[in-house]
């Protein structure tokens, strides 16, 4: 009799525990994608545009640290749960403070172009060097959202480790996975429904997300540290087998241009909500997840398309539509043409799965059984760490060590958008005060895209040609990994149809779209 009641508490609690976590990963990605994919919008509408590249700088730096604390202490000493549980309520309690402080810096910067307004000598270049220089706020707001990154990004890899600690089978992955896509939708759709895509709002929205995540996993199933009283194994935790597999030509190459094409990808993630909104899309974080929609459908393609194509050409279907997303922004920039826009946001699914889930695959696939987990971590050390670093520094034209330049042009092609502190202020005036809409007119304004009557003509041409040159200079970088990577990748390994479809079920390199 006990042990029937027993079987059937069992089962009982394993009923919960998929839901419970899908809720977790749903709330996971809802507290990133609430602020990270407007966040360039907002900081540019503010007069904050000097810091949007340290701003998402800060994403690939905690990126690179978060395998080194996972390996060092939370693999080791503490219970998953719990340790996700103290990181996201103090990464919650970091995100209630920068509201505040983005506040203080967007006065300041507003003080200082009215100054030099009155004094007859605003330019607007000038008044992003002297941002850059002069905003104590300013520098400050960088480093509080690099300090709640670094309780963020140890969490994408403690969420995996609860759930297949957890789940009755493998198989249950991929349903609960997909919640964390859906999270990052949820977000950018309440975020344009509530009109806050240029906003400090977001940061309101993800503080009260990672709260409510950071409570929520104290209540998740009890996930026993995996390494407890293992001895620390120096060569697992800085990959130094998995970096062995630079000594074959072709997954050097692979490893080098997956390194290399981050770099272009990087001016999608930082400077796509900026442009979205410059181009008259009212909403941009609601806009940008129409490229997580294409992603959840061609995730589910893939194994279709990998029986046909193989790996190279997968790769270089990916990198392809990389270049022809950034063509389509430039290209789309001069008139404003709605549907190339929209088609470069949808591209995203084709851009990421095509190149990463491939990449996670033929990964798989080289490596060794016992190292597999320590090549994927070198994987997304070299892409979302070394790669989307120097891709945002690069972006913003920033340098390296302070007397390195990074400001990597093709002649005009890649220069900043020098008049957009300008374009951004005539832009608010002619928009004025918003109206009060209703749900359905909200949300068909986040698809939608439409400028005021009364911008001004002349510098609404200026900024668009800059944007013009601006999105091409990623689109020659893709174009030459491209053809780098289609001359010298000449692997045979062939993943047979098995293989790919159990890879789409595995934790994939985390996109920071996703």
């Amino acid at each position: 009799m006990q042990d029937a009641e027993s079987n059937s508490n069992s089962k009982s609690a394993a009923g919960w525990i998929v839901p419970l976590l899908s809720l977790m990963m749903f709330l996971q990605f809802f507290a990133w994608g609430a602020w990270f994919a407007s966040l360039s919008a907002a900081m540019d509408s503010n007069l904050l545009g000097a810091f949007i590249g340290g701003a998402y700088e800060a994403a690939p730096i905690a990126a690179i640290f978060a395998p080194l604390f996972l390996g060092l202490v939370a693999d080791r000493f503490f219970a998953s749960e719990r340790v996700m549980g103290v990181l996201m309520l103090v990464g919650g309690g970091i995100m209630l403070l920068i509201p505040g402080m983005a506040e203080s810096a967007t006065a300041f910067a507003n003080e200082t172009a009215d100054a030099m307004r009155a004094a007859g000598t605003y330019e607007a270049e000038a008044f992003s060097a002297s941002q850059a220089e002069e905003n104590t706020a300013g520098k400050t707001l960088v480093w509080m959202i690099l300090a709640y990154l670094l309780c963020y990004m140890p969490t994408l890899g403690l969420g995996n480790t609860i759930a297949f600690s957890n789940i009755p089978s493998q198989n249950d992955f991929p349903k609960i996975r997909v919640w964390g896509t859906i999270g990052w939708i949820a977000a950018g759709l309440t975020v344009g429904i509530f009109g806050w895509s240029s906003s400090y709002d977001i940061f309101w929205l993800g503080a009260f997300s990672s709260l409510a995540l950071g409570v929520l996993c104290f209540f998740l199933p009890h996930t026993p540290p995996p390494l407890k009283g293992e001895p620390m194994d120096m060569r697992s935790l800085f990959m130094v087998d998995a970096f062995a597999l630079l000594k074959d030509w072709n997954f050097s190459i692979f490893a080098i241009c997956s390194t290399l094409i981050c770099i272009p990808l990087a001016y999608y993630y930082g400077m796509t909500a900026t442009y979205l909104n410059q181009t008259g899309f009212a909403e941009p974080a609601a806009t940008m997840t129409i490229g997580q929609m294409s992603e959840i459908i061609f995730m589910l393609l893939i194994p279709f398309f990998f029986r046909r194509l193989g790996v190279k050409v997968m790769i270089l279907v990916g990198m392809a539509c990389w270049v022809l997303r950034y063509a389509l922004f430039a290209y789309g920039a001069p008139d404003q043409t709605t549907w190339m826009l929209l088609a470069a946001v949808a591209l995203h699914g084709i851009c990421y799965d095509f190149f990463f889930v491939t990449g996670f695959m033929y990964t798989d696939q080289k490596a060794p059984l016992g190292i597999r987990g320590q090549a994927q971590g070198l994987l997304v050390f070299l892409t979302q760490g070394v790669g989307m670093f120097f891709g945002y520094r690069i972006m913003a034209g920033g340098n390296l060590f302070g007397f390195i330049p990074l400001n990597l042009t093709f002649g005009r092609y890649g220069q900043k958008v020098t008049s957009s502190p300008t374009y951004v202020e005539a832009l608010a005036d002619a928009r004025g005060e918003s109206e009060s809409l209703t749900f359905l007119e909200s949300f068909t304004q986040m698809f939608s895209r439409a400028l005021p009557d009364g911008l001004d003509a002349g510098i609404l041409a200026e900024t668009m040609e800059q944007w013009k040159d601006f999105w091409l200079s990623p689109a020659i970088m893709a174009a030459i990994i491209f053809v780098i990577f289609a001359l010298t990748f000449w692997d045979r390994t062939e993943t047979d149809p098995e293989t790919a479809e159990a890879a789409t079920a595995e934790p994939v390199p985390t996109d920071p779209a996703v």
